[in-house]
């Protein structure tokens, strides 16, 4: 089993990012969209990635198109609309796919680590979260519907 952050992923200005960057930090990685139902979560990721941040804790947002093509945008235009609308400060990575043969290898390893309901590995839809530990171990899948204030006591537990 590979820790979540010996991946390496792409900026939103396509640049190369290791995720060793990370390490030592609780994470929650989520898959976003900009013109979805969910959306307005964006709120919520950020009041958690704000409430926590000191204590070592990095919301992770991966824009993904592959949903109702609810994230059509450009990475400026992703990037502007998080931040105007909700006052994203959290980092906003580059679109990328989370199934099929396309899959980023980052998404690969967080479903084969935290698998859906009755063992499946597709995403459903946007939005869905994943919680990793300081160690880089994914402990915990979250449904698109499950809001993320809901997840602070899981947040604690780990910080």
């Amino acid at each position: 089993m590979s820790a979540i952050t010996d991946f390496h992923v792409r900026a939103a200005d396509g640049s190369d990012v290791n995720l060793s960057a990370y390490a030592g930090k609780v994470l929650l990685i989520v898959n976003t969209a900009s013109k979805c139902g969910f959306t307005p979560q964006y709120e919520g990721l950020e009041a958690l990635h704000r409430r926590y941040a000191a204590r070592g804790f990095e919301v992770l947002g991966f824009p993904c198109n592959q949903f109702g093509h609810q994230e059509p945008g450009d990475a400026a235009e992703i990037a502007s609309f998080c931040s105007l609308t909700y006052d994203v400060t959290f980092p906003l990575f580059a679109k990328i796919d989370v199934n099929g043969d396309g899959t980023d290898p980052l998404y690969a390893e967080l479903k084969r680590q935290a698998p859906g309901l009755l063992g499946s590995k597709a995403i459903k839809w946007n939005f869905t979260k994943f919680l990793v530990d300081r160690t880089g171990k994914v402990v915990a899948r979250y449904a698109p519907t499950t809001k993320p204030e809901e997840i602070a006591a899981d947040i604690e537990k780990l910080l």
